[in-house]
Protein backbone atom coordinates (compact mmCIF):
# COMPACT_ATOMS: atom_id res chain seq x y z
CA UNK A 1 0.00 0.00 0.00
CA UNK A 2 2.83 2.42 0.85
CA UNK A 3 4.56 1.65 -2.47
CA UNK A 4 1.27 2.21 -4.32
CA UNK A 5 0.72 5.47 -2.45
CA UNK A 6 4.23 6.64 -3.42
CA UNK A 7 3.61 5.81 -7.08
CA UNK A 8 0.30 7.67 -7.08
CA UNK A 9 1.79 10.73 -5.38
CA UNK A 10 4.66 10.77 -7.88
CA UNK A 11 2.14 10.55 -10.72
CA UNK A 12 0.14 13.48 -9.32
CA UNK A 13 3.33 15.51 -8.85
CA UNK A 14 4.41 14.79 -12.43
CA UNK A 15 0.98 15.71 -13.80
CA UNK A 16 0.99 18.94 -11.80
CA UNK A 17 4.42 19.78 -13.16
CA UNK A 18 3.38 19.14 -16.75
CA UNK A 19 0.18 21.18 -16.36
CA UNK A 20 1.88 24.19 -14.81
CA UNK A 21 4.70 24.04 -17.33
CA UNK A 22 2.30 24.05 -20.25
CA UNK A 23 0.03 26.67 -18.69
CA UNK A 24 2.65 29.15 -17.60
CA UNK A 25 5.88 28.56 -19.43
CA UNK A 26 4.91 26.79 -22.59
CA UNK A 27 6.92 23.81 -23.81
CA UNK A 28 10.21 25.71 -23.92
CA UNK A 29 9.80 27.15 -20.43
CA UNK A 30 8.81 23.77 -19.05
CA UNK A 31 11.92 22.08 -20.46
CA UNK A 32 14.23 24.85 -19.25
CA UNK A 33 12.90 24.66 -15.68
CA UNK A 34 13.06 20.88 -15.65
CA UNK A 35 16.65 20.74 -16.93
CA UNK A 36 17.80 23.43 -14.48
CA UNK A 37 16.18 21.69 -11.49
CA UNK A 38 17.48 18.31 -12.65
CA UNK A 39 21.07 19.59 -12.77
CA UNK A 40 20.84 20.95 -9.23
CA UNK A 41 19.29 17.79 -7.83
CA UNK A 42 21.67 15.57 -9.81
CA UNK A 43 24.54 17.27 -8.02
CA UNK A 44 22.77 16.87 -4.69
CA UNK A 45 22.19 13.17 -5.43
CA UNK A 46 25.89 12.51 -6.05
CA UNK A 47 27.40 14.68 -3.31
CA UNK A 48 24.70 15.19 -0.66
CA UNK A 49 25.92 12.27 1.48
CA UNK A 50 29.37 13.85 1.93
CA UNK A 51 27.85 17.26 2.58
CA UNK A 52 25.35 15.90 5.12
CA UNK A 53 27.94 13.85 7.02
CA UNK A 54 30.27 16.83 7.22
CA UNK A 55 27.40 19.07 8.35
CA UNK A 56 26.72 16.67 11.23
CA UNK A 57 30.43 16.33 12.15
CA UNK A 58 30.07 12.59 11.63
CA UNK A 59 33.08 10.48 12.64
CA UNK A 60 33.75 7.26 10.69
CA UNK A 61 34.22 4.21 12.90
CA UNK A 62 35.73 0.78 12.41
CA UNK A 63 34.83 -2.50 14.06
CA UNK A 64 37.29 -2.14 16.93
CA UNK A 65 36.00 1.33 17.83
CA UNK A 66 32.29 0.48 18.10
CA UNK A 67 32.09 -3.28 18.27
CA UNK A 68 28.38 -3.71 19.06
CA UNK A 69 27.24 -1.11 16.53
CA UNK A 70 29.46 -2.59 13.83
CA UNK A 71 28.24 -6.15 14.56
CA UNK A 72 24.57 -5.15 14.35
CA UNK A 73 24.97 -3.29 11.06
CA UNK A 74 26.98 -6.15 9.55
CA UNK A 75 24.39 -8.73 10.69
CA UNK A 76 21.52 -6.73 9.21
CA UNK A 77 23.37 -6.08 5.95
CA UNK A 78 23.92 -9.81 5.52
CA UNK A 79 20.25 -10.52 6.26
CA UNK A 80 19.16 -7.84 3.80
CA UNK A 81 21.63 -9.15 1.20
CA UNK A 82 23.19 -5.75 0.67
CA UNK A 83 26.74 -4.38 0.94
CA UNK A 84 27.97 -3.26 4.35
CA UNK A 85 27.41 0.52 4.55
CA UNK A 86 29.95 2.89 6.04
CA UNK A 87 29.27 3.53 9.71
CA UNK A 88 29.50 6.90 11.46
CA UNK A 89 28.95 8.20 14.98
CA UNK A 90 27.76 11.77 15.50
CA UNK A 91 28.99 13.48 18.70
CA UNK A 92 25.55 14.64 19.82
CA UNK A 93 23.56 13.53 22.87
CA UNK A 94 20.20 14.10 21.15
CA UNK A 95 19.18 10.52 20.27
CA UNK A 96 18.66 9.98 16.56
CA UNK A 97 19.96 8.19 13.46
CA UNK A 98 19.81 8.46 9.68
CA UNK A 99 21.02 6.81 6.50
CA UNK A 100 22.33 8.52 3.40
CA UNK A 101 23.96 7.64 0.09
CA UNK A 102 22.76 7.36 -3.49
CA UNK A 103 22.42 3.53 -3.55
CA UNK A 104 23.22 0.41 -1.47
CA UNK A 105 26.77 0.35 -2.86
CA UNK A 106 27.45 3.93 -1.69
CA UNK A 107 25.51 4.09 1.58
CA UNK A 108 26.29 5.30 5.06
CA UNK A 109 24.55 4.91 8.42
CA UNK A 110 25.05 7.58 11.08
CA UNK A 111 24.08 7.18 14.73
CA UNK A 112 24.07 9.87 17.41
CA UNK A 113 25.99 9.10 20.59
CA UNK A 114 22.85 9.76 22.59
CA UNK A 115 21.05 6.96 20.77
CA UNK A 116 23.74 4.45 21.75
CA UNK A 117 23.31 5.43 25.40
CA UNK A 118 19.51 5.41 25.36
CA UNK A 119 18.46 2.23 23.56
CA UNK A 120 18.75 -1.45 24.37
CA UNK A 121 20.53 -3.69 21.87
CA UNK A 122 17.21 -4.89 20.39
CA UNK A 123 15.91 -1.34 20.05
CA UNK A 124 19.17 -0.20 18.45
CA UNK A 125 18.98 -3.13 16.04
CA UNK A 126 15.39 -2.16 15.15
CA UNK A 127 16.43 1.44 14.41
CA UNK A 128 19.33 0.30 12.26
CA UNK A 129 17.00 -2.11 10.44
CA UNK A 130 14.77 0.86 9.63
CA UNK A 131 17.73 2.86 8.28
CA UNK A 132 19.08 -0.01 6.18
CA UNK A 133 15.59 -0.46 4.76
CA UNK A 134 15.72 3.15 3.58
CA UNK A 135 18.90 2.28 1.71
CA UNK A 136 17.56 -0.96 0.27
CA UNK A 137 14.27 0.67 -0.77
CA UNK A 138 16.31 3.40 -2.54
CA UNK A 139 14.43 6.13 -0.75
CA UNK A 140 17.21 8.59 -1.57
CA UNK A 141 16.46 8.11 -5.26
CA UNK A 142 12.71 8.55 -4.74
CA UNK A 143 13.28 11.69 -2.67
CA UNK A 144 15.63 13.10 -5.31
CA UNK A 145 13.09 12.62 -8.10
CA UNK A 146 10.35 14.19 -5.98
CA UNK A 147 12.64 17.11 -5.12
CA UNK A 148 13.52 17.54 -8.80
CA UNK A 149 9.87 17.86 -9.81
CA UNK A 150 9.00 20.09 -6.86
CA UNK A 151 12.03 22.28 -7.54
CA UNK A 152 11.13 22.51 -11.23
CA UNK A 153 7.64 23.67 -10.29
CA UNK A 154 9.11 26.44 -8.14
CA UNK A 155 11.28 27.56 -11.05
CA UNK A 156 8.27 27.58 -13.36
CA UNK A 157 6.38 29.72 -10.86
CA UNK A 158 9.26 32.21 -10.70
CA UNK A 159 9.39 32.34 -14.51
CA UNK A 160 5.65 32.95 -14.63
CA UNK A 161 5.93 35.78 -12.12
CA UNK A 162 8.50 37.59 -14.26
CA UNK A 163 6.46 36.98 -17.41
CA UNK A 164 3.39 38.50 -15.81
CA UNK A 165 5.33 41.42 -14.33
CA UNK A 166 6.69 42.30 -17.75
CA UNK A 167 3.39 41.63 -19.48
CA UNK A 168 4.79 38.94 -21.75
CA UNK A 169 2.21 36.25 -21.05
CA UNK A 170 0.55 35.53 -24.39
CA UNK A 171 -0.54 32.72 -26.63
CA UNK A 172 2.49 33.10 -28.90
CA UNK A 173 4.75 32.34 -25.90
CA UNK A 174 3.11 28.97 -25.58
CA UNK A 175 1.29 29.50 -22.28
CA UNK A 176 -2.16 29.90 -23.75
CA UNK A 177 -3.87 30.30 -20.37
CA UNK A 178 -5.87 33.14 -18.85
CA UNK A 179 -3.69 35.46 -16.71
CA UNK A 180 -5.93 34.95 -13.66
CA UNK A 181 -5.64 31.18 -13.96
CA UNK A 182 -1.90 31.58 -14.33
CA UNK A 183 -1.74 33.70 -11.18
CA UNK A 184 -3.72 31.14 -9.18
CA UNK A 185 -1.45 28.36 -10.44
CA UNK A 186 1.56 30.51 -9.61
CA UNK A 187 0.45 30.80 -5.99
CA UNK A 188 -0.86 27.27 -5.45
CA UNK A 189 1.43 25.00 -7.46
CA UNK A 190 4.65 25.35 -5.39
CA UNK A 191 2.70 24.79 -2.15
CA UNK A 192 0.93 21.77 -3.62
CA UNK A 193 4.24 20.36 -4.85
CA UNK A 194 5.79 20.77 -1.40
CA UNK A 195 2.85 19.03 0.28
CA UNK A 196 3.02 16.14 -2.18
CA UNK A 197 6.79 15.85 -1.68
CA UNK A 198 6.30 15.68 2.10
CA UNK A 199 3.53 13.11 1.69
CA UNK A 200 5.96 10.96 -0.31
CA UNK A 201 8.50 11.32 2.52
CA UNK A 202 5.91 10.20 5.09
CA UNK A 203 4.93 7.25 2.92
CA UNK A 204 8.56 6.12 2.69
CA UNK A 205 8.86 6.29 6.48
CA UNK A 206 5.94 3.90 6.87
CA UNK A 207 7.54 1.60 4.31
CA UNK A 208 10.91 1.69 6.11
CA UNK A 209 9.19 0.95 9.42
CA UNK A 210 7.52 -2.11 7.96
CA UNK A 211 10.58 -3.31 6.03
CA UNK A 212 12.88 -2.75 9.01
CA UNK A 213 10.55 -4.55 11.40
CA UNK A 214 10.37 -7.53 9.07
CA UNK A 215 14.15 -7.51 8.67
CA UNK A 216 14.75 -7.71 12.43
CA UNK A 217 11.61 -9.71 13.20
CA UNK A 218 10.83 -7.39 16.12
CA UNK A 219 8.25 -4.66 15.35
CA UNK A 220 7.70 -3.91 19.05
CA UNK A 221 11.38 -3.08 19.55
CA UNK A 222 11.13 -0.42 16.85
CA UNK A 223 7.90 0.90 18.37
CA UNK A 224 9.62 1.18 21.75
CA UNK A 225 12.65 2.90 20.20
CA UNK A 226 10.48 5.45 18.37
CA UNK A 227 8.68 6.39 21.57
CA UNK A 228 11.96 6.78 23.47
CA UNK A 229 13.56 8.87 20.74
CA UNK A 230 10.59 11.21 20.48
CA UNK A 231 10.35 11.65 24.25
CA UNK A 232 14.03 12.48 24.59
CA UNK A 233 14.09 14.66 21.47
CA UNK A 234 11.81 17.06 23.34
CA UNK A 235 14.26 17.21 26.27
CA UNK A 236 17.58 17.34 24.41
CA UNK A 237 17.66 19.61 21.35
CA UNK A 238 20.11 18.54 18.63
CA UNK A 239 23.44 20.38 18.46
CA UNK A 240 24.05 19.52 14.81
CA UNK A 241 21.94 19.43 11.65
CA UNK A 242 19.12 21.76 10.66
CA UNK A 243 15.44 21.61 9.61
CA UNK A 244 16.62 21.22 6.01
CA UNK A 245 17.96 17.75 6.90
CA UNK A 246 15.04 16.79 9.15
CA UNK A 247 13.64 14.33 6.60
CA UNK A 248 16.72 12.13 7.06
CA UNK A 249 16.23 11.35 10.74
CA UNK A 250 14.19 8.45 12.04
CA UNK A 251 12.32 11.05 14.16
CA UNK A 252 12.19 14.73 13.17
CA UNK A 253 13.88 16.59 16.07
CA UNK A 254 12.81 19.99 14.71
CA UNK A 255 9.06 19.37 14.49
CA UNK A 256 6.63 21.93 15.90
CA UNK A 257 2.94 22.44 16.42
CA UNK A 258 0.16 24.41 14.76
CA UNK A 259 0.37 24.84 11.01
CA UNK A 260 3.85 23.30 11.04
CA UNK A 261 2.16 19.90 11.35
CA UNK A 262 0.83 20.36 7.84
CA UNK A 263 4.43 20.28 6.61
CA UNK A 264 5.52 17.20 8.56
CA UNK A 265 8.40 15.22 7.08
CA UNK A 266 7.39 12.17 9.15
CA UNK A 267 4.10 10.50 10.08
CA UNK A 268 2.90 10.97 13.64
CA UNK A 269 4.87 8.68 15.95
CA UNK A 270 1.62 7.45 17.49
CA UNK A 271 0.44 6.27 14.07
CA UNK A 272 3.77 4.57 13.37
CA UNK A 273 3.63 2.78 16.73
CA UNK A 274 0.05 1.60 16.08
CA UNK A 275 1.07 0.16 12.72
CA UNK A 276 4.05 -1.62 14.24
CA UNK A 277 1.89 -3.07 17.01
CA UNK A 278 -0.60 -4.28 14.38
CA UNK A 279 2.29 -5.81 12.43
CA UNK A 280 3.45 -7.64 15.57
CA UNK A 281 -0.04 -9.05 16.00
CA UNK A 282 -0.16 -10.22 12.38
CA UNK A 283 -2.82 -7.69 11.37
CA UNK A 284 -0.70 -6.19 8.56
Amino acid sequence: MNRFKTVMLMAVLTALFMWVGDLLGGRAGMMFAFVFAFIMNFGAYWFSDKIILRLHHAIPVQEGEAHELYDIVRELAIQAQMPLPKIYIIPDEAPNAFATGRNPEHAAVAVHQGLLRLLTREELKAVLGHELSHVKNRDTLVSTIAATLAGALSHLANMAMWRMMWGRHSDRDGGGGHPLIGLIALLIAPLAATLIQLAISRSREFLADESGAKLTGNPLALASALKKIEDWAKKIPPQVGSPSTAHLYIINPFSGGGLVKLFRTHPLTEERVKRLEALAMGQI
